[in-house]
């Protein structure tokens, strides 16, 4: 579909959102509001707006994008004071809390090819005249992966697509053994850290992450600066740690990072690589590719680049050396509140971090001057007398980059009193332009998309819930299409890993939400020299309308919660989600079970590809073990108490603040507190099989997928890995987790029946 009809289908659908909207609807009212606290809520939200100014967020970027600014880094230091600087100024009670976390940095990278042919890599980033600021080089970092170790090796490349495990049963499948090697791989289809990891569970001695221009460069669009897509000397920097296992400071897991903690020694720490890892451009890549012979790779392993494809061995040889200063670095968080004058001691925490690899317009300063500004907005409404019931906290993370250090060592440090204070995190990190992107817990979405319904889109001037709808049913898959057309909300995406919600959620089961816009925007700054100033106002958001308008809603996000009578949890949609993660896990078992019955054929027909090609080289997948039977009736009856459990819960909350049902403050917070354990209810102190950092029993980041999410991580992952005793347990561990929550619901279920006026 050409994207001139897209934007015409777009133009039809919204078209139709705004006739639909000229009639005048009464507003609904909020939940976790008495109609009388709703329409409270309503006027200052509309007061708030008019407060916003995005010539702020102009000024702010263009400030805090001058130097490079990393972890560590003396403008690091400087951009969280002049942060804590602004909160101060605002009337916020503010801090910077410090942690001593492990952060190599490079101190030799060298990348040569030594045969058929004489080939070193730049390794440069070159000064453009359009760019200013990437001709700064004080204090900035080369482009490296963080927590590579190490290395000095030589071997013959091999080329692997995007080095995923699938991509080395095709090898295997083929005879291509990389044992030895130095593998090249492609950035995409995972996060980058995964890479690494799977080239030496294979025997690779190295691993060369290049950016092809078919995923990011000229395939997509004119690059930078004729364009916005990364062009051919542009890098990707970024962090290999194995996040999976656990976030933060590799030296001290599970605790805070402090000066006196007890740390690790670095070849002790899990989550550091077992092979030197290095990114490279395209330009640097070419004559690699080039120079590897043997068989072409398949269709689609091919890239952008004009050479064909081969996968190797050789003959190309490449020799890697790097070496890094393995130092501790000080994260320097900036903290500020605005204390609650009821219930103080429940939390509202809003976050977006500081830390960048270079310059970092995009990513993170985009979110985060639309976060100072929404922080802006909420002091001046306590100027005009407004206070919060509940204490605002706003969070300006550091280290995120490297591992989401700030902020998983601030949640470790303050572990025991969030467990007990923290309603919701709300999260922003890169901020682009067009269409809302919301992920999140689901018993957050009925809350979200009733905000995101309230925020006018700037340009089409519906809501920025009607205008992602439109984006949904033109470009999203089958089920996307289904609810966007159907349902009166949008579903919320399941949080993996990636961002500093990943503590928050699923190490304390705290509800949070990740909040952006994007579409609009181009691609190829990332991680770059170019993710600079003068791209940002040129490409993503030139006026900054979207940075106010992600303000507009993460803002009424920690107003309403601030703000709410009783905390807006729903449990429907969370009902609703695990009943659909229970029919893909009894997919994934039978598509398993498949699986196994097409490598018997397979083997038994010798090869297909043998047929029809005699110099084929096919070498059959190993028979594996049979699938038995998995019984999922304890999931099953759990989620249908869930259900039910929640249907109760939200026929008894509609009556809530009407006049025949009101609570008592004392009722309220009882009710509260129950709420809060609702997430935490979810949690296993023991932690996932594998990676028992991650409490969490219905989200964490996948082993292998890295910042893509694993539902019902336990059983899920243990039918992935055949593990089938694991799986069974898992299944009666899950399964007693979720009736725990839905005793939980049943409790709050309870407190709001007898409410009655007398």
């Amino acid at each position: 579909m050409s994207k001139q009809i897209i934007n015409f289908l777009l133009f039809c659908l919204l078209l139709c959102a705004q006739i639909a909207a000229s009639a005048e609807q009464p507003k609904e009212r909020l939940l976790g509001f008495e109609l009388e606290t709703s329409e409270r809520q309503y006027a200052l939200e509309e007061q708030f707006d008019s407060l916003l100014d995005r010539k702020n967020l102009r000024l702010w970027m263009e400030r805090l994008t001058a130097k490079p600014h990393q972890l560590g880094s003396p403008f690091g230091k400087d951009v969280a004071e002049f942060i804590a600087g602004q909160f101060r100024s605002w009337g916020y009670e503010t801090e910077i809390e410090k942690f001593e976390v492990l952060f190599p940095t490079p101190k030799q990278r060298l990348l040569e090819m030594t045969g058929p042919e004489k080939y070193v890599a730049s390794l440069n980033e070159p000064v453009l005249k359009e760019d200013r600021t990437s001709g700064v080089t004080e204090n900035r970092l080369p482009a490296y992966n963080a927590y590579s170790i190490d290395g000095d090796v030589t071997g013959q490349l091999v080329y692997v697509n995007y080095g995923l495990p699938k991509d080395y049963e095709y090898l295997e499948s083929k005879g291509i053994d990389v044992k030895g090697m130095v593998v090249i791989v492609r950035y995409g289809g995972s996060w980058r850290g995964i890479k690494p990891k799977v080239a030496a569970e294979h025997g690779a001695i190295g691993c060369i992450i290049y950016s092809d221009p078919r995923e990011d460069g000229y395939f997509q669009g004119d690059d930078y600066p004729k364009g916005s897509w990364r062009n051919e000397q542009g890098a990707q920097r970024g962090s290999v740690l194995d996040m999976p296992i656990y976030p933060g400071d590799p030296l001290t897991p599970g605790i805070s990072a402090t000066t006196t903690a007890k740390r690790l020694l670095a070849k002790e720490a899990k989550t550091l690589t077992k092979i030197p890892v290095l990114p490279i451009s395209y330009a640097d890549a070419s004559p690699l590719l080039r120079s590897l012979k043997g068989r072409v790779a398949p269709e689609e392993w091919r890239g952008a680049l004009p050479l064909t494809y081969h996968i190797g061995p050789g003959p190309a040889t490449v020799h890697m050396k790097l070496e890094f200063n393995w130092t501790l670095a000080t994260t320097h968080n900036v903290i500020a509140r605005i204390r609650g004058v009821e219930r103080s001691d429940e939390w509202v925490i809003r976050g977006n971090h500081h830390d960048a690899w270079v310059f970092g317009a995009g990513d993170p300063v985009s979110g985060l001057v639309a976060m100072m500004e929404e922080a802006r907005g909420v002091a001046a409404l306590t100027k005009s007398g407004w206070r919060p019931k509940r204490t605002i906290i706003y969070c300006a993370w550091d280290g995120e980059e490297p591992g989401l250090m700030g902020s998983t060592e601030w949640v470790e440090n303050h572990e025991e009193e969030l467990s007990r204070k923290a309603v919701v995190y709300v999260n922003s990190d890169s901020n682009g332009a067009g269409f809302l992107g919301m992920g999140g817990t689901p018993s957050l979405e009925q809350f979200m998309n009733q905000a995101a319904r309230s925020v006018m889109d700037p340009k089409k001037k519906v809501s920025v819930l009607e205008r992602t709808k439109a984006y949904w049913i033109i470009k999203g898959d089958a089920e996307m299409r289904r609810q966007a057309r159907q349902q009166q909300d949008l579903p919320l995406g399941a949080l993996g890993s990636g961002s500093d919600y990943t503590p928050f959620l699923q190490h304390l089961g705290i509800p949070a939400l990740n909040l952006f816009f994007f579409g609009e925007e181009g691609g190829g700054s990332y991680h770059s020299i170019y993710d600079s100033f003068d791209y940002y106002t040129r490409f993503i958001d030139p006026d900054f309308e979207y940075g106010v308008t992600l303000a507009k809603t993460a803002g009424r996000a920690i107003l309403r919660f601030a703000n709410a009578d009783v905390l807006p949890y729903e449990f429907l949609s969370l009902s609703e989600k695990v009943d659909s993660y229970l029919k893909e896990l009894a997919k994934l078992t039978e598509n398993t079970r498949e699986a196994n019955e097409e490598r018997k054929r397979l083997i038994k027909e010798k090869s297909v590809e043998i047929a029809l090609d005699p110099k084929e080289i096919y070498i059959p997948p190993p028979v594996l073990s049979a699938v038995p039977y998995l019984n999922f009736s304890p999931l099953q009856n759990a989620a249908d108490k869930l259900r039910a459990s929640s249907e109760g819960y939200q026929e008894t909350l509609k009556s809530f603040g009407t006049s025949s049902a009101r609570l008592s403050e004392q009722t309220q917070e009882t009710l509260n507190q129950i709420l809060i354990g609702t997430e935490r209810a979810l949690l296993r102190t023991e932690g996932l099989p594998g990676h028992p950092w991650f409490r969490h029993q219905l989200y964490a980041p996948g082993k292998y997928t890295g910042y893509d999410v694993k539902t019902i991580p336990g059983v899920r992952e243990a039918i992935e890995q055949r593990n089938w005793e694991e799986a069974n347990r898992e299944i009666e561990l899950v399964a007693n987790t979720i009736e725990g929550l839905s005793t939980l619901i049943d409790q709050a279920t309870a407190i709001l029946k007898p409410q009655k006026a007398k």
